[in-house]
């Protein structure tokens, strides 16, 4: 081979790994730069019927909070108390305009069993209210007087077959 053709040679093979590296760089550059798959939400909670007479425990019912007062982090730290209580973690929200005082609980079915058991660990000031729970589980609203939570029943009964969110079943399959 001549000096000429050993040169273009070389030159030809530069320009072939350079067009090799700049499609990898810009082959990397659209994969960091996608953004991330969105990941589905898994369930919060799953439908149970109770039966008439069947007793309800903590550990069977999800319970959401949303902050119906001022106070950053109000309903993150009574979602904790009632999580250390027994009751399943729900959701948390805000509703700095719900004109709540202690603590609420919202819900169309005010003798769910599972709303009279969370209400046992709301203290005095609480009280059910009948309106639509935008979070799933047992709505609860705290107000910028509610002290926390305290010791609640161990159970609570159904008067008549009932609905209540519990924890989902996990899949081991």
């Amino acid at each position: 081979m001549t000096p000429a053709q050993t040169r273009i040679r070389s030159a030809a093979t530069l320009a072939g790994l350079l067009v090799l590296l700049l499609g990898g760089v810009a082959w990397a550059w659209s994969a960091v730069s996608e953004p991330f798959p969105e990941r589905e939400k898994a369930a919060t909670c799953t439908t149970t019927v109770v039966a008439q007479g069947e007793k309800v425990y903590p550990d069977q019912v999800t319970v959401s909070v949303i902050n119906g007062g001022t106070s950053d982090g109000l309903a993150d730290r009574t979602l904790t108390e009632l999580a250390l209580a027994g009751l399943d973690r729900g959701e948390l929200g805000n509703a700095p305009d719900a004109e709540v005082n202690v603590a609420q609980i919202w819900a169309e079915d005010v003798d769910n069993p599972a709303v009279r058991l969370v209400l046992s660990f709301l203290g005095d000031g609480a009280k059910v209210v009948r309106r639509d729970a935008p979070l799933p589980g047992v709505n609860v609203v705290v107000g910028e007087d509610f002290p926390g939570v305290g010791e609640g029943r161990k159970f609570a009964p159904a008067r008549e077959e009932a609905t209540i969110c519990s924890p989902p079943v996990e899949d081991l399959s």
